[in-house]
């Protein structure tokens, strides 16, 4: 194989976008994360994310949130191309603010879920999720 200076420049070309892949992923993570927040920092706090450790099955990823209190709470999946997961509204009847889900998850990443309190603040609780492919668990 013949490797001429047009292929060379499309490798290093292709090598320096694959790099910048996931910190784009992380980016739009986060702007969609100060847009539920308002720009506002979170905080840690009274919220519990439960979620596996290693899921075999990046289809179907289980998720539960508790954050008594809470107003409002988004799930957020860190390396997903749309990292805006769910967002449970809760009113002054509700009778417990928890929420459960399964999410799809595009590979290993972080889970994060975001509460907004009834007094404006936000707290904020994340989860790394393996996800394993093929269900080999490694």
């Amino acid at each position: 194989m013949n490797l001429t200076r047009r292929d060379a420049l499309a490798l290093g070309l292709g090598a320096t976008a694959a790099a910048f892949l996931p910190w784009r992923a992380t980016a739009a993570a986060e702007d969609e994360m100060a847009t539920f927040t308002g720009g506002a920092e979170a905080g840690s706090g009274d919220i519990t994310l439960t979620a596996p450790e290693i899921a075999e099955n990046g289809n179907t990823v289980p998720v539960s949130v508790n954050a008594p209190g809470a107003v409002a709470i988004a799930v957020f999946a860190t390396g997903n191309p749309t990292p805006g997961v769910a967002t449970f509204n809760f009113g002054p009847l509700a009778g417990s603010q928890s929420a459960s889900t399964r999410i799809r998850l595009a590979g290993t990443q972080d889970v994060v879920a975001i509460a907004k309190l009834a007094d404006g603040s936000f707290i904020k609780a994340a989860s790394t999720v393996k996800v394993t492919i093929g269900g080999c668990g490694g």
